[in-house]
């Protein structure tokens, strides 16, 4: 892995609007559409079943372009693909937001989730360039951080415009924070352009050879990563459902939502500090541990005041993993081929993601949404046993290096 060394002069005040403005500008301008997405697909005629899965196509180009995208990040490097990524995001949400016709605005969904795949893994690769070794968990932390952030502050943006302008507001308000992004990456100084061009002169090998060459690493951390990847995505997807399993109006969810998504942000330094200080396992097991138990206690949360409860713990615990996955990535991502490797590295992610809904959908379909929570329970638990072997190998290996 290479980043800035520790000769190098290095403070968070140089590099916090370059790394993390953009960053909390992109999520801020997701997340004012993801609320009403389906709401503008039932004004272009979509039934329930429609909307649902025209909004799901933002997943599926995440899920898609993570590949081409580490590909494209080794072909033009992380800050000219921002540009691009950011660009075509707000082509995408403009569309999205006035577009006439369903099947165009669910192709304007799919090119925001392809966009969203290069935008956030050419800024994985340009944290690990301007971080020191001793700072890189902390700073992958505080990148999560400035997404959560992102996606907190956009809903509230939205839902003001919404009121004056009605649902094209929301689209407005996310087309300008996209804006924002972009001018921000073109106007902050280039920290990483002497790595950049380094790498330009490095031969370039094909995205599925890099991961052949990576498959072992893949198959053992990077099931870890698929582990909590999917119990993070079934979190946002059981709770609402849960509030509605048990009499629940929108407002309680929506306040419960907002409660947690506040706290945590509460533990996304201290996470990263206890990586960089006592190793990445902690974290993992912790985030594993927590977040399981909460799936399993979730049958028990008959209130809402018990619901806020299981969804804080939540949190909390999701919240002190804020940027493990990315830093996990960035202690196995080797000098060379780095983008395809990030790129095969996030999709172990997506895959996660994408399972995570797809099994909790299912199990609860075929039998019982409490069921779906102890079966996501039980799987983080086998997952921790897994994920921290591994992990705390890799603590052990990077420790003597």
């Amino acid at each position: 892995m290479a980043g800035m060394s520790e000769s190098e002069t290095f403070g968070w005040r140089r590099i916090a609007v370059p790394a993390f403005g953009p960053t909390l500008l992109s999520a801020a301008a997701t997340g004012a559409v993801v609320p009403i997405a389906a709401l503008r697909a039932d004004e272009l005629g979509a039934s329930i079943g429609t909307a649902a899965f025209v909004v799901a196509l933002t997943g599926v180009g995440q899920l898609v372009g993570v590949l081409p995208a580490g590909a494209l990040v080794a072909r033009i490097g992380e800050r000219a693909t921002l540009v691009r990524a950011g660009l075509l995001d707000i082509v995408a949400l403009a569309v999205a937001g006035w577009a006439p016709s369903l099947w165009l605005m669910g192709v304007a969904l799919l090119l925001s989730g392809l966009a969203s795949s290069a935008f956030f893994l050419a800024r994985q690769g340009y944290m690990i360039d301007v971080l020191p070794q001793r700072l890189l968990a902390r700073g992958m932390s505080l990148l999560g951080g400035s997404m959560r952030a992102g996606l907190l502050l956009g809903p509230v943006l939205g839902s003001v415009a919404i009121a004056p302008f009605g649902l094209q507001g929301a689209y407005g308000v996310a087309v300008l924070l996209a804006v924002g992004s972009v001018v921000t990456v073109l106007t902050a100084p280039d920290l990483t352009g002497d790595h950049e061009r380094a790498r330009a002169g490095e031969p370039h090998t094909g995205v599925l050879r890099v991961v052949r060459q990576h498959a072992r690493l893949l198959l053992t951390q990077g099931i870890g990563v698929t582990v909590i990847s999917a119990l993070r995505q079934s979190r946002l997807v059981i709770l609402p459902l849960w509030a509605v399993h048990i009499g629940l109006d929108g407002v309680d969810s929506s306040q419960i939502f907002a409660v947690a998504g506040v706290a945590e942000l509460l533990l996304v330094y201290p996470g990263g500090w206890v990586m960089d200080r006592l190793g990445r396992v902690w974290v993992v097991a912790v985030l594993l541990s927590v977040v399981s138990t909460s799936f399993l206690a979730l049958p028990l949360a008959g209130t809402k005041g018990e619901l806020l409860a299981v969804a804080l713990v939540m949190a909390l615990g999701n919240g002190l993993g804020s940027g493990i996955v990315m830093t996990l990535g960035a202690d196995a991502a080797p000098d060379r081929d780095r983008a395809q490797f990030l790129g095969a590295w996030r999709l172990m992610g997506e895959l996660g993601h994408a399972g995570g809904t797809l099994g909790l959908s299912a199990v609860t379909a075929l039998v019982s949404l409490p069921v779906a929570a102890v079966v996501l329970g039980a799987t983080g638990l086998v997952g921790l046993g897994w994920t921290s072997l591994w992990v705390s190998r890799a603590d052990r290996e990077r420790g003597k290096a």
